[in-house]
């Protein structure tokens, strides 16, 4: 028999795996996040699961666990049913039978937590419904908000009135067509998706077309992205000191570091900054109605709290609403959190 006073909440992303642990009374007890590059094989998927369980000092048929997933994605399934269906076959082989999957109504009216059975039979309700679950628990804190997830990759911005999610689209293709999803995050994406020219010295250059940097090179002269988000490798496989850094940054248009002062290049990360800031602040824009408060969550949470400030309208963050004290990593893992709170409630109801 499952001890329900533990329970588990899995968010199996396609470059990173994201989990919280739940204890006595749904009291966190431990929040972690581990890179898994799954598009290189489920096998990092298996070994990341097993890091998690180790690391939390549990093992499976010791907890309930509930599970969302984005990571049908990656380019290792040739669609997402497949991605769905081998993700949720690999995770009940190593969780067990009794693995809950949290899925959507396509009205997105609703949510339920699923058998390995019934996702088989229903993979779109659980295909990237994340971004739901997320907004399903901050529904229930703060009823008419904007939640804005900047995560490593993406952005979710998502209404909610009355208590309840506001459209915005169901599958990913009707989202980012929304601007509920961006594909803009302050970690994986390339510098050159920003834009075709930057200002570097006060002169308009061309970007180069080039894999050189990433956001994370950005967030790292800027000094605001947190160690504990920055997990994925480097464009050049290289170090993330801030000479570093500034190297790949300065090859995005055309120089080495060494070729201007540090300064310089710290200012081209603020001006990368700024057009990242634009772009979510423009799909945020759509998405805004008059009573709402914003919620910022996500490795980029210090990004949503600038976009309210510059819209007027009121901030909370993710830990000051939930009233949590445990770490900055809890607003990193929110749909982690928020999966594995709602299947605890729902279990002890």
């Amino acid at each position: 028999m499952l001890n329900r006073d533990k329970q588990v909440g899995w968010d199996i992303g396609g470059a990173h795996l994201k989990a919280v642990l739940l204890g006595v009374d749904g009291e966190v007890e431990a929040v972690q996040q581990l890179p898994c590059a799954l598009w290189q094989g489920l096998d990092r998927l298996a070994s990341a699961m097993s890091l998690m369980l180790q690391d939390f000092g549990v093992t499976p048929d010791t907890c309930a666990h509930a599970v969302t997933m984005t990571g049908e994605l990656v380019d290792l399934f040739p669609n997402r049913h497949a991605g769905v269906t081998q993700i949720t076959q690999l995770v009940v082989k190593l969780l067990g039978n009794h693995t809950l999957f949290y899925g959507m109504d396509d009205q997105l009216t609703g949510s339920a937590f699923l058998s390995s059975n019934e996702v088989l039979q229903q993979a779109k309700l659980v295909a990237s419904a994340n971004w739901h679950a997320s907004a399903t628990l901050i529904a229930q804190y703060q009823p008419n908000a904007l939640l804005i997830d900047i995560g490593s990759t993406t952005t979710d911005i998502i209404a909610i009135a009355s208590g309840k999610v506001v459209g915005g689209g169901f599958t990913d293709a009707e989202r980012m067509q929304a601007d509920t999803l961006v594909y803009t995050g302050v970690v994986r994406t390339p510098v050159m998706a920003l834009a075709q020219k930057l200002s570097l010295s006060g002169q308009e250059t061309n970007v180069a077309a080039e894999y050189f940097a990433t956001m994370a090179d950005v967030y790292r002269l800027t000094e605001e992205l947190a160690s504990d988000a920055d997990m994925a490798d480097t464009a050049d496989g290289g170090e993330k000191t801030l000479f570093a850094s500034a190297n790949r940054l300065a090859r995005m248009v055309g120089y080495d570091a060494g070729d201007k002062p540090m300064a310089d290049w710290i200012a081209l990360a603020k001006h990368c900054r700024e057009k990242q800031l634009v772009q979510i602040q423009q799909a945020v824009m759509k998405q805004l109605k008059d009573e709402m408060t914003v919620v910022g969550a996500g490795a980029g949470a210090f990004l949503a709290r600038e976009v309210a400030q510059r819209i007027s309208k009121p901030y909370i963050a993710l830990n000051e609403l939930l009233a949590h004290q445990l770490t900055p990593q809890l607003a990193i893992c929110l749909p982690a959190y928020a999966v594995a709170n709602l299947a605890y409630t729902e279990d002890a109801s």
